[in-house]
């Protein structure tokens, strides 16, 4: 059967209109998240979200060195998520320094706590 009508007997239109409600409300977190989320989604940027997150700013040699990846590859990341709107650069003389944009470090403060205290996985699962 491949029916796909709703079978239920009645809906719950205050708890609908609620929840539309607080969509409505939280709209611009939902996509900031979404964003975020989406960006961070690859191991690398996460990785790289992370230590940004913990040190405050790095620059791209730093991050080269403590992932084992040229260059290139780091400034290309930081390019996507920069693009994103999720970090920001400074250039102090010739160095340029990446950090987290502070609405965006509020955003990811619960994961990397749970990453900093080996708790994913527990986490996840309770």
């Amino acid at each position: 059967m491949n029916n796909k009508t709703c079978i239920r007997m009645g809906a719950d239109l205050q708890q609908i209109n609620c929840c539309k409600e607080m969509l409505d409300c939280c709209e611009n977190s939902i996509q900031k998240l979404a964003s975020a989320l989406n960006l961070a989604g690859n191991e690398v940027r996460l990785k790289i979200l992370y230590l940004l997150f913990d040190q405050q700013k790095m620059c791209v040699c730093d991050l080269s060195d403590i992932l084992k990846m040229k260059i290139p590859a780091i400034s290309q990341h930081l390019r996507k998520m920069k693009d994103g709107g999720i970090v920001s650069n400074e250039k102090v003389a010739q160095t340029i320094f990446y950090s987290i944009k502070p609405e965006y470090k509020k955003l990811l403060n619960p994961f990397f706590k749970m990453i900093a205290n080996n708790n994913v996985l527990s986490e996840i699962a309770a």
